[in-house]
């Protein structure tokens, strides 16, 4: 009898912990960086291939941090949503154009809109490393010490902006 119990027992801790795991959202993975400044870069600008745009130039304003490629099929989820929140002017989106061609990513913000103040491009993907991106989309939130306050994986959703992310800038703005 005892020789069935001890598997049993692990049987039902695997049980247990598999159902927690499948409970969480993998939207929710926590970053390391939230709470940290911002890594430092200093990349060529997507629509003028001469200029460049560092960190150090976004001091001073909030801002989000958008990780767009022009081969990303959820980026077309969550680009309706950008375009709209740009409109709306509550805070500058700049795009950090992610291991994608040049030609191929301003034919895609040509063909579907350019919510970005501006975009970056990170050809070999070493910022978004040093962002800790795990992949495309993804949104951070930035303030004006240049530290990361919110990571979003995934697209940007309505439900998102409303209920995370436009909070945050507004509570960051008044700081």
């Amino acid at each position: 009898m005892n020789r069935y119990l001890i598997p049993f027992a692990a049987f039902v801790v695997l049980v247990v912990f598999l159902a927690i795991g499948l409970g969480l959202n993998p939207r929710e993975v926590p970053s390391p960086l939230i709470g940290k400044p911002a890594p430092a870069f200093r990349l060529a600008q997507l629509h003028e291939n001469g200029k460049v745009l560092g960190k150090e130039d976004m001091l001073g304003k909030v801002w989000l941090l958008n990780v767009w490629a022009s081969w990303c099929v959820s980026c077309r989820e969550e680009h309706p949503v950008l375009l709209e929140l740009a409109k709306r002017n509550v805070v500058p989106i700049y795009g950090l154009n992610y291991k994608d061609q040049r030609d191929d990513a301003l034919g895609w913000l040509k063909q579907f809109g350019d919510p970005y103040a501006l975009s970056i491009v990170d050809r070999d993907g070493r910022v978004g490393i040093d962002y800790g991106v795990y992949g495309v989309p993804e949104t951070f939130v930035i303030d004006k010490a240049g530290v990361i306050r919110y990571k979003q994986i995934g697209p940007v959703t309505p439900q998102a902006l409303k209920d995370k992310i436009l909070p945050l800038v507004e509570r960051l703005n008044q700081s």
